[in-house]
């Protein structure tokens, strides 16, 4: 019962093992009609523990007031000389049968000036320590500030691969855990383990976001579960489970010819690799670029972002890739590692493929070998399956050339057909729980025919500053609010790639910077 208040952590539910208590405070002179009247039973408690005044405003926070309470009713059980671990472990996790059954036991209420000053064992102490440390950290780490790490090069040369940073939860409002039982300091996976789950996912709590210093805006660097993470290849987990199945598909289509049937690939994939779903708070972490929010009408013409018909502002350290042409001298490693160009490949002598800011484009541009400087990009109208919504008869899009496309916003209504539903599939099925069914160019929503649908959330396009090099929203499509983690905020340390700390290699003038 008490994994049930737990998850669902409001501070009404919390006067209900209170409740058994009535029985209890009457050897401590109190009437035991008063600890049935919801929350005066919980002003009661923090009285009798002589806890101070900011213990009300721990009792009001959800899942902060969790550990509160179990707190309080240690503190309560010590005034009946009960100062064991297994004591208070009882009482903290099973108060519904503990209460009553100490309110029944012959000792008296001890009042705190009284009380015996009892000496705790070393061990004792090293486990009460460790035991506030995680909850502390916990708290901290769920709720204000946490700890991240650039893992790929979607950012650069805005952040960078091995860039370590704070993420603030506090900027848009922290979430309540979603999968609250599990092992602390660790995401998804068990330390020392391949694939064995860090979680447990019988106990789900639903989506709660409390109020925050403001909201996601335009151009923010946004850290948020990914969307498509929500079934994982465990063997190939860098890759979305959707494009491995869609490249199956078609390996099948063209292998199979007439015999091919819808869901061969799929089928292939779940045969030959384990497959898993994971919850929202559990999918993995990505950082990008929020390039719009909800009811934004989103385009991109040659390359350049347009919000509601205005150029977009791009980036400063914005890149895309180049093919660089020289006269067959090749590029000096050393120069173009002084100009942090660390991606990419050369082709030829004469040819490099080289990811490139504006500024470090301009630069080499004056290098005395190089010929010729041209960005790759896709036409519009030159359909590139693996670009959201992977429906390439009605939308003729791709990473470079896309849109218009308008970002959801809660409460807003589209019409939905069978020429645009490949657009919202995945928020009517997936993000907002509706069964989905398309008959006969029918679209059915719950079992019933519509042409139509009201969104029960909002929504956000994220995309990296590597422009070419970043797995985005232009290949998965939106973000629901509820994925939404945080704003990152601060970078505290810079380490080059594949280097460590005690390796010497910080990068020095990367170091303890601001994010914009």
């Amino acid at each position: 019962m008490t994994l049930l208040l737990f998850i669902l952590s409001l501070p009404a539910l919390l006067t209900l093992p209170a409740l058994f208590s009535y029985k209890l405070v009457e050897k401590a002179g109190i009437s035991g009609w008063k600890m049935l009247i919801p929350f005066y039973n919980l002003v009661i408690l923090v009285q009798l523990t002589g806890r101070s005044y900011w213990w009300y405003l721990w009792l009001i926070i959800p899942f902060i007031n969790v550990f509160t309470f179990m707190l309080l009713l240690i503190e309560l059980i010590k005034g009946y000389n009960r100062y064991s671990m297994i004591d208070q472990a009882l009482v903290a996790l099973f108060p519904f049968i503990y209460l009553p059954w100490l309110s029944f036991q012959s000792q008296d209420w001890v009042p705190l000036k009284d009380r015996p000053n009892i000496k705790k064992s070393a061990v004792r102490e090293w486990t009460d320590a460790i035991v506030f440390a995680v909850i502390a950290a916990s708290i901290i780490r769920i709720f204000l500030v946490e700890a991240y790490t650039i893992p790929t090069s979607s950012m650069e040369k805005s952040l960078l691969v091995g860039d370590f940073l704070f993420v603030s939860k506090m900027a848009y409002g922290s979430k309540s855990p979603q999968t609250p039982i599990a092992f602390p300091f660790v995401h998804h996976t068990l330390p020392f383990t391949a694939f064995t789950k860090s979680y447990v996912e019988w106990i789900q709590w639903p989506y709660h976001r409390f109020p925050g210093f403001g909201k996601v805006k335009n151009n923010d660097v946004v850290v948020f579960n990914y969307p498509s993470g929500d079934t994982v290849v465990l063997e190939r987990q860098n890759e979305d489970y959707y494009q491995i199945v869609r490249t199956m598909e078609l390996e099948q289509k063209n292998r199979q010819g007439d015999l091919y049937k819808e869901g061969m690939g799929r089928d292939i994939v779940w045969q030959r690799y384990r497959v898993t779903d994971r919850p929202v708070d559990k999918r993995e972490n990505y950082i990008k670029r929020c390039i719009a929010i909800p009811e934004d009408t989103l385009e991109i013409i040659d390359r350049q972002v347009y919000i509601n018909g205005q150029m977009s502002e791009n980036p400063e350290n914005m890149q895309y890739m180049y093919d660089v042409f020289t006269n067959g001298v090749s590029l000096n490693p050393m120069a173009l590692d002084k100009l942090e160009i660390n991606e990419g490949g050369q082709v030829s002598n004469s040819h490099y493929v080289l990811p490139l800011s504006f500024d470090k484009k301009a630069k080499l541009e004056k290098f005395a070998n190089v010929k010729a400087i041209n960005v790759r990009s896709r036409e519009k109208g030159q359909t590139y399956s693996p670009i959201f919504p992977h429906d390439t008869k009605n939308f003729r899009w791709n990473e470079d050339n896309f849109g218009p496309l308008v970002i959801p916003k809660k409460g807003t209504t589209v019409n939905v057909s069978a020429e645009n539903i490949s657009l919202y599939k995945k928020i009517i099925s997936k993000y907002e729980n509706n069964s989905l069914e398309i008959k006969d160019n029918s679209i059915l929503i719950n079992g019933e025919v519509t042409n139509t649908y009201t969104f029960k959330l909002n929504y956000y396009w994220m995309m990296g500053d590597n422009r070419h090099n970043s797995a985005d929203s232009r290949y998965w499509g939106f973000v629901p609010e509820d994925h939404i983690v945080g704003k990152a905020a601060f970078v505290w340390l810079s380490l080059e790639n594949d280097k460590s700390l005690f390796d010497g290699k910080i990068r020095w003038s990367k170091i303890f910077r601001f994010i914009n």
